[in-house]
């Protein structure tokens, strides 16, 4: 019998957030908690992806408590920004930051404090708790919040967003060096991290998926899947990481005749100009995000999977998104920059192509050559699947993770 620890989470994102940071928080927590070790969780009011408080939290106190899978779970009614800025999302950060460091108090005792990026502001609490209880702190970085912020564009480029920059990526520095393990989910992250910091003991994490919640074999077509066409679909957040640009030169290249649907699942804060974008294209349809426990069904009733990054982005993001993708058996058409880990993926698999985007004929072609061609498109999809279930197990990586945080506090 292992030993019996005391765990915090302290994270912006938790359950009922069902998809990328939140959903592996939460799934991670669980297995903690089923484990036998004590988790509790410090986060805010769900609110992703639309970036709109849930409706059943929405009349919740500011501070509020609840129990999930045996799991405490402390909230704080954070600030959520209606449009995108660094103004904003420095007062987004630091609202967090605020609420939590109230929320610490509630924590009677932990061995190890585990903080999920890409709130950077958060380590700080998490490093002020750990002080308190003579605790491990653990960093665990999804995502590069500001560093992907400047290379996509979000934030703009000036006197003043310069010098902001600088102070925050200065003070992520100081807090990333205070932690004593920094994980990531992809290695080009994990060489920026070593960049960062270079105190912590780095740990590569990397997301998982499971081979029974996306399973091809157990799917049911789903409503959104119409017959008949040969569906091309995205399903995630609709945010400005993506290449929307790709998207619409295809489908001003894609042939009307050819019966090829384009399905975009999600929510995010350029919805409504992706909207209007596509409106001219009758073959493009939107729809919300679905529930989790749809997602299966919406992967696999899907021909093939399409994902379109940005080529100045190399190592920030691993879009968590991929691992559904190709576990549904299907294949999946990519592009970004050629040097990032999602391209490794793609060649060391097979799965899929992976391109950049300024290409758009070769990316019709292939959506062509896989509509006409279902064998090939079936074999592509096989490969995809086994080479992530062989190397993101959702068992295995959770195992091992566990094994980690118990060497640790040995």
């Amino acid at each position: 019998m292992h030993r019996r620890l005391s765990i915090t989470v302290i994270s912006p994102y938790f359950y009922p957030e069902d998809t990328a940071i939140g959903l592996y928080t939460t799934q991670f927590c669980k297995y903690l908690q089923n484990a036998g070790h004590q988790v509790s969780v410090l986060t805010g009011f769900p609110n992703y992806p639309n970036w709109k408080i849930f409706d059943d939290y929405i009349e919740k106190p500011p501070y509020y408590t609840e129990t999930f899978n045996g799991i405490k779970v402390f909230r704080y009614k954070q600030y959520i920004p209606d449009t995108i800025s660094i103004a904003r999302r420095v007062r987004m950060m630091l609202s967090l930051m605020w609420g939590t460091m109230f929320n610490i108090g509630k924590v009677d005792m932990a061995n190890v404090v585990i903080c999920i990026v890409p709130f950077t502001s958060n380590i700080f609490p998490a490093w002020v708790l750990a002080k308190k209880h003579r605790a491990k702190l653990w960093t665990h970085i999804q995502d590069f919040e500001f560093d992907l912020a400047l290379e996509s564009g979000i934030i703009k480029n000036g006197v003043l967003s310069g010098i902001a920059a600088k102070l925050i990526l200065g003070f992520e520095r100081i807090l990333l060096n205070r932690a004593d393990v920094i994980s990531s989910i992809s290695n080009g992250m994990l060489e920026k991290i070593r960049r960062k910091s270079k105190h912590a003991q780095p740990y590569y994490f990397p997301n998982w998926v499971s081979a029974d919640n996306i399973n091809p074999e157990k799917h049911t077509r789903h409503p959104l899947i119409k017959k008949g066409k040969f569906t091309v679909l995205y399903s995630g957040n609709i945010g400005e990481k993506q290449n929307w640009d790709t998207l619409i030169e295809i489908c001003k290249k894609i042939p009307a005749e050819k019966d090829i649907e384009i399905l975009i699942v999600g929510d995010g804060v350029y919805k409504n100009t992706l909207e209007k974008r596509v409106a001219q294209f009758d073959f493009v349809r939107m729809a919300a995000p679905v529930r989790y426990e749809e997602l299966n069904d919406l992967l696999c009733s899907a021909d093939c999977h399409i994902l379109f990054q940005k080529s100045d982005i190399i190592d920030t993001l691993m879009p968590s998104k991929i691992l559904g993708m190709m576990a549904s058996a299907k294949p999946s058409l990519v592009t970004g920059n050629m040097k990032s880990e999602v391209a490794k993926i793609f060649d060391n698999s097979g799965g899929g192509v992976y391109l950049t985007g300024e290409n758009t004929d070769e990316l019709v072609a292939t959506i062509l050559s896989w509509k006409e061609n279902a064998s090939a498109g079936a074999h592509i999809g096989k490969k995809a699947r086994d080479y992530i279930l062989r190397e993101f197990s959702e068992r295995q990586i959770l195992h091992n993770f566990e094994k980690h945080i118990l060497n640790l506090c040995s």
